[in-house]
């Protein structure tokens, strides 16, 4: 899959020197964490057990040669301010959708069919004042809806005021990269939502990306139920790192 948009080609960052507060959110199942990790040590330790969650099935002559590769791209997702990065894959065979509620796009299984997403939390530095977030809120959405291929809106979320911005694009593949041999229109689409932080001068960018755009309904469904538990005070009940797994 393409590489989502970068937070920061919308919203230009400030220098501001100082980490980002913190912030919690929860990813369903079915999202595999990349190995983000500030030592190249740490990224290739987690890299090992990032490939063997992801391809549970697999085994030695999977694993290892796809742990450098995503151990890598864990450093250059690093590299643009992103905190948090995640693989979503789920089945879309109609046996095992059956079993889930209406609308559920449910985890991936085997060699069923797969819709897939990338998912990824940047915090990016902003000029706000702590109080500011209606004001940093339109700002985002003047500027995003400067673009008339953009679809902004303004989202009230239960943790403050948010901006969020869809853009669908299609691409042509080459023959060379096809089953087919010919050449192949391949749409994508990309749920950008931009939440000030009321703590600090920074803004939450949260980036869904797709290629799987049959089930654009459901990833969209996905994405705001993961909006709804956007929180920046520790929920109650977090008391480990395990526990607080989504925290960026």
């Amino acid at each position: 899959m393409t590489t989502p948009t970068s937070p920061t080609d919308a919203l230009p960052p400030l220098d501001t020197g100082i980490e980002p507060p913190p912030i919690w959110f929860l990813s369903p199942e079915g999202f595999f964490a990349l190995p983000l990790a500030a030592t190249a040590e740490e990224r290739t330790e987690r890299a090992h057990s990032f490939v063997r969650e992801l391809y549970s099935h697999g085994d030695d002559s999977i694993w290892e040669p796809a742990a450098p590769y995503y151990s890598a791209i864990a450093e250059l997702m690093a590299d643009t301010g992103v905190s948090y990065a995640a693989m979503g894959l789920f089945s879309t065979a109609e046996e095992t959708a059956e079993n889930t509620e209406e609308d559920d796009v449910v985890r991936a299984a085997g060699a069923d069919g797969v819709a897939q997403c990338a998912f990824t939390v940047a915090a990016v530095p902003t000029d706000q004042a702590r109080a500011d977030t209606d004001v940093v809120a339109q700002g985002i959405l003047a500027i995003l809806s400067r673009d008339p291929y953009n679809d902004a809106r303004w989202l009230d979320l239960p943790c403050g005021p948010a901006v969020s911005c869809v853009t669908l694009k299609e691409f042509k593949l080459n023959p060379e990269v096809t089953e087919s041999g010919e050449e192949v229109e391949l749409l994508t689409g990309q749920i950008q939502v931009h939440v000030p932080f009321p703590t600090g001068p920074f803004t939450a960018v949260f980036t869904l990306y797709t290629a799987s755009t049959d089930y654009w309904g459901e990833f969209c469904d996905m994405m705001g139920s993961i909006l709804q538990t956007v929180s920046f005070t520790e929920p109650l009940g977090v008391d480990t790192e395990e526990d607080a797994e989504g925290d960026a």
